[in-house]
């Protein structure tokens, strides 16, 4: 390879994780040859490359350095000085054509992490990218820009995912799913989570453990996100396309809102120091522009992504500046959940969500977010026992939301849902209670990677939601993913399942496919394997059973 000493295009932006200094700063090539030159004792790409955040002329690529990535100290068993880092985009996956290349600086007070921010490159196609430090290379990620603003591009291969527990399963989701060679991933929410060993377990007993205790400093943020990286199935999916990413609640603590831990009647004095040390590890370890760089207990993550004409993507934040639960975090009848004055999103960010409504001329408009959208009640009698941690807990709030999208006009909303560790399909209404009333958007919900561990294989019509929510038109309580393809006349979604995840290397099949068509709000199945085993009465009722007990734990 060339000697580093790379010309840096006035267009690329380089951006380096300075977060005490809250700055982004560029390394020139005269300051890099002046570095210190002493290289790592092993390679130091253990956590593998990233990219995120595409638009249509750039986006981030990402890379932390850590040879000993499960270092106690959270360091990655780096030393505490500046090490210049090398990056190169290829037009080519052999990097034959060179498009652009540089020198960035992995700072100590970053966790040795580096976010490069480029500009200025062609929409609409792939790029090949990796980084040098001296001797190591890099694996090679592979990712994409969008189409240009006034062009709709080719359809858009799009795939979604949540909850990685990496003690209740092996990663193989993430495998599979770079395998379908996706354009564009979004991640939404418990990337990785926070519980020391055997605090969170699965029936059977967890398959492998997490090291160190419980996340509450920024080095065991640090540590439990390299720990994550390291697992080479979810490096796969990172180098397999650009990610867009947003937490849910156990990148800090379970059911965390706001400023309010999940138990506020046991005293955590150092709740906020916990969460400034949360953000700023996990900004660290994430594909995200600069203007997510947190600014101590506060992190700008909800955005707009705009995939040429095609579809704008919505991506919300709905822990940050939540109201805590009312009447507790589980399934209540509970009369505060109507109050107009609670929300989810908080006021700001639901004002830039409705003015996002109303300048959109995208053909699709997705909302990326976390916890389950659409009413759903667990009571087949008169009353009304829902999530307190979902929209249920937050009627007003997404009313608002859902009226604010008919009355902007917006062509083709659909709500992307993680959290609730299974595939879900539904239609969106105003009046949830009328079963007759209007539909007027579409929900899709994907399962877990491997929290919960295997899961089962079930028949939809026998789950009790389904039966007393009729616009819920779909459930699996399967591990896996959700592929969808979106085109100016259909989003067809694919809902990926693997048999088990308790050992690593299983297959995937699509157990159900959907259809939103454009024009035409609400969920349309055009697809449903069959099971895969005959279920007794007797094991589907466990299987149901076992759903309602994980609907209703505060771990989801």
């Amino acid at each position: 390879m060339p000697d580093g000493r790379f010309p840096l295009n006035r267009r690329t932006f380089l951006v380096t994780t300075g977060l005490a200094a809250g700055a982004a700063t560029a390394m020139s090539p005269a300051a890099a040859s002046a570095a210190p030159r002493r290289e790592p004792s092993s390679d130091p790409f253990t956590l593998g490359v990233a990219s995120g955040d595409p638009d249509h002329d750039g986006f981030v690529l990402w890379t932390r350095l850590a040879p000993q990535p499960l270092a106690e100290d959270g360091r990655g068993g780096m030393p505490s000085r500046n090490v210049p880092v090398r990056w190169e985009l290829a037009a080519d996956e052999r990097f034959r054509r060179i498009v652009r290349r540089g020198v960035v600086t992995a700072r100590p007070e970053s966790a040795h992490s580096v976010h490069v921010e480029l500009n200025g490159l062609e929409a609409g196609r792939d790029y090949w990218y990796r980084f040098r430090v001296e001797r190591y290379i890099s694996p090679v990620g592979r990712t994409r820009t969008a189409p240009h603003p006034l062009t709709y591009g080719p359809a858009l291969a799009m795939a979604f995912v949540s909850c990685s527990q990496f003690e209740h399963g092996y990663f193989t989701a993430y495998r599979r799913l770079a395998e379908e060679h996706p354009d564009l991933i979004l991640h939404l929410g418990d990337y990785q989570y926070e519980y020391k060993k055997n605090d969170y377990t699965i029936p059977g007993g967890n398959v492998r453990d997490h090291e160190g205790p419980e996340t509450v400093t920024l080095a065991g943020y640090r540590q439990r996100h390299a720990q994550y990286k390291n697992d080479p199935d979810l490096q796969a999916a990172h180098a397999a396309a650009p990610w867009l990413v947003v937490w849910d609640d156990h990148e800090l603590d379970n059911n965390w809102a706001d400023e309010v831990h999940e138990k506020p009647e046991i005293p955590q004095p150092d709740f906020l120091k916990r969460r400034a040390a949360a953000f700023r590890a996990y900004y660290e370890n994430m594909p995200l522009r600069r203007t997510s760089v947190p600014r101590g207990i506060d992190m700008q993550l909800y955005r707009r992504i705009r995939w040429g004409r095609l579809a704008t993507f919505h991506m919300l934040d709905t822990r940050q500046y939540r109201d805590d639960q009312a009447c507790g975090d589980g399934y209540r009848d509970c009369p505060a959940a109507v109050d107009p004055a609670r929300t989810i999103t908080g006021d700001e960010q639901e004002k830039w969500l409705l003015e996002g409504f109303r300048a959109s001329r995208a053909r699709w408009d997705i909302l990326g977010q976390q916890v389950f959208f659409a009413q759903r009640d667990n009571n087949a009698g008169p009353l009304k026992v829902t999530s307190m941690d979902a929209w249920d807990g937050y009627v007003a709030s997404r009313e608002r939301i859902t009226r604010g999208w008919l009355e902007a006009g917006v062509r083709n909303p659909v709500v992307l849902t993680g959290d609730v560790h299974a595939h879900w399909a539904s239609d969106l209404k105003l009046d949830y209670d009328d079963p007759t009333s209007r539909t007027v958007g579409s929900e899709l919900v994907a399962t877990s990677i491997s929290t919960g561990g295997d899961g089962a294989d079930s028949n939809p019509a026998d789950h009790s939601f389904l039966k007393i929510n009729p616009h819920l038109r779909f459930y699996n309580n399967q591990r896996g993913y959700v592929l969808t393809q979106i085109s100016k006349t259909e989003m067809k979604a694919d809902f990926k399942v693997l048999p088990q995840v308790r050992t690593p290397g299983a297959p995937v099949h699509t157990k159900a496919t959907f259809v939103v068509e454009d024009r035409v709000p609400g969920v349309q199945q055009t697809y449903l394997r069959p099971l895969e085993r005959t279920m007794s009465a007797t094991a589907r009722a466990e299987d149901l059973g076992r759903q309602t007990v994980r609907d209703e734990t505060v771990r989801p």
